[in-house]
């Protein structure tokens, strides 16, 4: 859940970025592009999330996207080792602000629902419904119809921009596809900005990134029947007793700091004393301190219980082990409130009607977040619900969606105008 801050007027009252966009050449006919292109960016959005994307799965979507891109006249589109989809849209003289860095505007490709979910969108008056309609597919169409609004007014960007349809961003897929864009795609050392465009509430700016650990922690040990092995240690035990002293943590409030036991599996019959069981665990934190400070308290509650349960029962036929196995890792990262990025997010929003609510939350910018890079999450569109659920809703009453569409476009174009060296 986003935590929520609402941002002052004196944060939105610094960004004279507005202004600025404001006098880019051909801003109004960008938007009238955009008011025009109502039905169409709904027919993208149906056809893009019937593609279905599932974890790890995102190929004939990226494919399909890539072929989109070309047909808008992107330069160099490419998927790259992990299925990322880049194209670049080149800006001011000479296809650069001379020396400056690149802006990148992304969103990702993957949902969260696995393969076989059956994807069919259905209209309901002003709502379009189908698993990942609104997570993330409204925003692979935002970028498509900021792509045709931008060439329709002829703007000149103060930068080039690399669009970018991301994998991995849900779940399991821990951020991969953004790791990969900044540690080994050939654009990484060009990037000076980062907008992943997450999600349909086009006040939204996530500027905060919650970073997470993972654990898959294995418990065994010798099993035996129920009743004839009776006495025997229990690796089920050694999992409760590591359970019952996580949740004696007291975390802080500020920052946000949390952690949850799970998913539970394992045993062979009620009439066994098990000899391995599972359980996962969750901890998040705005913090990248608070979250290693988390971590190293539960790898030493698993020592803890783990030795008490040797201690406790007899190990004559084996002992207790425990086997943690990281399964996720989201850096925690923050784009500080005075960054120029932010302002000129914040300025944009504002200069079209709405109140822009700063907040952490775990996206695609964590990534460039903890790499000191620039980077904030923006919703598009007129909103939407349900997210991550088989009825997940993405509202498209035509002047609110439209409204929310060319918000997103005007921070592109106030994003491009930071200068980055």
């Amino acid at each position: 859940m986003l935590k929520v801050w609402l941002i002052g007027a004196a944060l939105v009252a610094a960004a004279p970025v507005q202004a600025q966009v404001g006098r880019e050449a051909g801003w109004n006919a960008a938007r009238a592009q955009v008011a025009a292109d109502y039905d169409r960016i709904v027919a993208d959005v149906i056809t893009l999330t019937e593609i279905p994307a599932p974890p790890f799965k995102e190929t004939a979507r990226g494919l399909h996207y890539a072929g989109m891109m070309r047909a808008h006249g992107l330069k160099d589109v490419a998927i790259d080792a992990v299925g990322n989809v880049t194209g670049l849209r080149p800006g001011g003289p000479g296809g650069t602000l001379a020396g400056g860095k690149l802006l990148v505007v992304s969103a990702h490709l993957d949902t969260v629902f696995p393969e076989g979910t059956p994807i069919k969108v259905r209209r309901e008056g002003d709502r379009l419904l189908a698993p990942g309609i609104g997570d993330d597919t409204v925003g692979l169409a935002a970028l498509l119809a900021w792509m045709r609004a931008l060439d329709a007014g002829k703007v000149v960007t103060g930068r080039d921009i690399l669009f970018v349809a991301t994998v991995g961003e849900e779940g399991e897929g821990d951020l991969r596809g953004a790791r990969h864009l900044f540690t080994k795609n050939d654009y990484r050392s060009r990037i000076g900005d980062f907008i992943s465009v997450d999600g349909s509430t086009p006040y939204r700016v996530v500027d905060g990134g919650v970073g997470s650990r993972r654990y898959r922690v294995e418990f065994t040990g010798p099993g035996g029947h129920s009743y004839g092995a009776y006495g025997l240690v229990n690796p089920m035990a050694a999992m409760a007793g590591t359970v019952q002293r996580l949740y004696t943590i007291t975390t802080p409030k500020s920052p946000k700091t949390t952690y949850a036991a799970s998913v539970v599996s394992g045993g062979t019959s009620v009439n066994a004393i098990p000899n391995k069981v599972e359980m996962l665990f969750d901890m998040r934190s705005e913090s990248a301190a608070e979250l290693a400070k988390l971590e190293a308290q539960l790898m030493a509650m698993i020592g803890e219980a783990v030795a008490a349960e040797n201690a406790a029962r007899d190990t004559k036929e084996g002992k207790v082990a425990a086997n943690p196995v990281l399964i996720g890792d989201r850096p925690a990262g923050m784009t500080v409130r005075d960054e120029p990025l932010v302002k000129a997010v914040a300025g944009a929003i504002a200069a079209n009607g709405y109140e822009p609510v700063l907040g952490a939350s775990s996206t695609d910018s964590n990534v460039p977040m903890n790499l000191g890079v620039p980077a904030v999450t923006i919703g598009a569109g007129g909103g939407g619900g349900r997210a991550h659920s088989l009825d997940e809703y993405l509202d498209v009453e035509r002047t609110a969606f439209v409204r929310g569409m060319q918000t997103g476009l005007d921070v592109v174009i106030a994003a491009a105008a930071v200068p980055r060296k």
